[in-house]
C-alpha cells in the first residue's frame, strides 16, 4: 500500500486490494460493498428452507452426487469429503441456493462442478457457521460464497466464485475466477 493509498497491489494478486483504513473514496466504498453482501446474504437466507430431499441432504455429509436447481437447507455443518465430486447440473438461468447453518468444509480432494450450462452467478452458499474453509489444491469451488464470518481457502485451491465475508476472506496462492455479473 502506498502512502495515502486507496488501494494496494501484490504479486499474490492480478489487480487491486481494498481494506477500509485505505484513503477516499475507500472506506465508503467498503462500507457500501459490505452492506450489499449483508442485503444478499439475509435475502438468501431468507428464503423459504429446502424440503424432502433438500432439507439436511446426507445429514451434512455430501458424497458424489448431482444435484438439481432448488433451496437446499441444513441445520447443520457441511463437510463434501475427501475424493468427492458435487455436481450442480441445469441450465443458464437455473439457481441453487445452499443455506448452512454450521461452518462449510470441503475437502483438498474433492470439487464442485457444474454442468449442462450452469453458472457460478447462479449458485449462492449463505453459510450461518464461522468459517468456508476450502481444502488445498486441487479442490476446486463454484458459486458465490456470502459468509457470515470467514472464508479460508487453502493452499493453491481454485474457484470460479465471489468471496463474500463479513470478516475476513484468506487466501493462499489461489486461482480465483469471478463470475460474470
Amino acid at each position: 500500500l502506498p502512502a495515502g493509498g486507496a488501494f494496494s497491489t501484490s504479486a499474490e494478486i492480478t489487480g487491486r486490494a481494498f481494506a477500509f483504513d485505505y484513503a477516499n473514496p475507500t472506506p465508503a466504498d467498503v462500507t457500501t460493498a459490505t452492506a450489499d453482501m449483508i442485503t444478499a446474504y439475509n435475502d438468501a437466507a431468507g428464503r423459504t428452507a429446502g424440503v424432502g430431499p433438500n432439507l439436511n441432504l446426507g445429514g451434512g455429509t455430501i458424497t458424489t452426487q448431482t444435484l438439481a436447481p432448488g433451496v437446499y437447507t441444513w441445520g447443520t455443518a457441511v463437510t463434501l469429503t475427501a475424493g468427492n465430486i458435487l455436481t450442480l447440473s441445469g441450465g443458464p438461468n437455473d439457481v441453487w441456493i445452499f443455506q448452512i447453518a454450521g461452518t462449510l468444509t470441503t475437502a483438498a480432494t474433492s470439487s464442485i462442478n457444474l454442468t449442462g450450462g450452469a453458472l457460478p452467478k447462479n449458485v449462492f452458499w449463505q453459510v450461518a457457521g464461522a468459517s468456508v474453509n476450502v481444502g488445498a489444491a486441487p479442490a476446486h469451488f463454484e458459486g458465490v460464497v456470502l459468509a457470515q464470518v470467514t472464508i479460508n481457502f487453502g493452499n493453491q485451491a481454485s474457484a470460479n466464485s465471489r468471496l463474500l465475508a463479513q470478516a475476513a476472506v484468506n487466501l493462499s496462492q489461489n486461482a480465483l475466477t469471478p463470475p460474470a455479473p
